[in-house]
C-alpha cells in the first residue's frame, strides 16, 4: 500500500533542510514502497497526464535519466531543457521564465549552478520546484544515498557516515544536513583548506543532536573513518572548479579512499560498505586524460562486494520518482 505525506502536495524541494525529519523519512520509504512496485512490474498512472519541465545548465548521466523514467513509469512526460534550448538568465530573466514554465507544467526539476536560480524559479513558477543540484546543495542525490544505507542495514539511526574528500561540496553539504537528521553520526573527513561553511556545520549539528546523532569535521582521513559503517567520497575537482585541478590534487591525495583507508574503519563485509555519487575516477580509464590514475577511489574498492555505488544510482530515480509523486499526487488518489 502507498502511503503519501499529505503535507508533502505542492512543495518544493531546494535543500533537505526544506523538510521535516518526519517528511523526509516519509519520502525515503514511500521510494522504497515505489521501487517494489516497480520490480514487481507495476507501471502505474500516479503521474498520468502530468508534466514535468527539466532544466539542466549541467549535463548528468543519472539525475536526467532518473528524472526521465521517474515521470514516465506513473504515465506522466518530461521535457528536457538545455541552457541553449531557453533563455534563462540570458535573454529573459530567470523570473520570467518561471512564470512561463509554470503556466505550461505541472513541475521543474532544476540542474545548474546558481542556489539563487532554483529558489528564483520557486518562488515565480506557481508549481513545485525540485533542486536536482546546484553549488551549494545536492538534495535529490542524498535521498538515495540515505534509501541506499537503509536498504542495506534496515536502518539508519545509530549508524556512522564518514565523508572523505573535498569537504564544502554540494554533496557534502547536504550529506551533513540529511544524515543529521536521519539520525546518523557524519564526520567529514577534510583538509583544512577545503572544511565546509561553519554555520553550515552548526545548523546540522542542531538537528544531529535533537535526533541523537553527532557531526564532526576532522582532518585525519584514519581517524575520520574509525567505526564508520559508510565511507562516502565524491570527486575532487567539480564541475565548474577545473581550474583549481592541480592544487586539488595535492590537497586530497591523503584522502583517497582505498582498502587500507576501509579496513581503518575496523568493520567488515556486513558492517561496511563505501558509496560515491558518481561519475567516479577509479581507474586509468576514466581518467586516460589526466595520465593520473585513480583519483578519490581506487578500483580496488569500487569494483568490490562493499561497493554499493551503482545501487545507489539506480535509486536516484525511485527518490526522486517518491518527490513527484508526494508533491503531484493529493493522498485521496493514493
Amino acid at each position: 500500500m502507498l502511503k503519501c505525506n499529505p503535507g508533502l502536495y505542492g512543495r518544493s524541494l531546494l535543500r533537505l533542510a526544506d523538510l521535516s525529519d518526519e517528511e523526509m523519512m516519509d519520502v525515503l520509504d514511500l521510494a522504497i514502497t515505489l521501487k517494489a512496485r516497480r520490480c514487481a512490474g507495476v507501471r502505474g498512472d500516479l503521474l498520468k497526464r502530468r508534466q514535468i519541465a527539466l532544466i539542466f545548465e549541467k549535463s548528468s548521466t543519472r539525475t536526467r535519466t532518473a528524472a526521465s523514467v521517474a515521470i514516465r513509469d506513473e504515465g506522466g512526460a518530461a521535457e528536457y531543457l538545455s541552457k541553449s534550448d531557453i533563455h534563462l538568465g540570458a535573454k529573459e530573466s530567470v523570473k520570467d521564465t518561471a512564470r512561463v514554465l509554470g503556466r505550461t507544467f505541472d513541475g521543474i526539476l532544476y540542474r545548474g549552478f546558481a542556489q539563487k536560480t532554483v529558489e528564483t524559479l520557486a518562488e515565480y513558477a506557481g508549481v513545485p520546484v525540485w533542486n536536482g543540484l546546484t553549488d551549494v546543495f545536492h538534495p535529490t542525490q542524498i535521498l538515495a544515498d540515505l534509501m541506499t544505507i537503509k536498504e542495506v542495514f534496515g536502518r539508519l539511526k545509530g549508524l556512522k557516515l564518514a565523508y572523505v574528500g573535498d569537504g564544502r561540496n554540494n554533496v557534502a553539504n547536504s550529506l551533513m544536513i540529511g544524515c543529521a537528521k536521519a539520525g546518523l553520526d557524519y564526520v567529514n573527513c577534510t583538509p583544512p583548506e577545503l572544511c565546509p561553511d561553519t554555520a553550515l556545520v552548526a545548523e546540522a549539528r542542531e538537528i544531529a543532536c535533537r535526533n541523537g546523532a553527532s557531526v564532526s569535521v576532522v582532518h585525519d582521513p584514519v581517524a575520520g573513518v574509525t567505526g564508520a559503517n559508510v565511507v562516502y567520497t565524491d570527486v575532487w575537482v567539480s564541475m565548474g572548479e577545473e581550474a583549481q585541478k592541480e592544487t586539488r590534487l595535492k590537497l586530497l591525495r591523503p584522502y583517497q579512499v582505498n582498502m587500507e583507508l576501509m579496513r581503518a574503519t575496523g568493520n567488515a563485509q556486513g558492517e561496511l560498505i563505501f558509496l560515491h555519487c558518481l561519475p567516479a575516477f577509479h581507474d586509468h580509464e576514466t581518467v586516460v586524460s589526466s595520465e593520473s590514475g585513480a583519483m578519490e577511489v581506487t578500483d580496488e574498492v569500487f569494483e568490490s562486494p562493499l561497493s554499493k555505488v551503482f545501487d545507489e544510482a539506480e535509486n536516484r530515480m525511485h527518490t526522486i520518482k517518491a518527490l513527484y509523486v508526494s508533491a503531484l499526487t493529493e493522498l485521496s488518489a493514493l
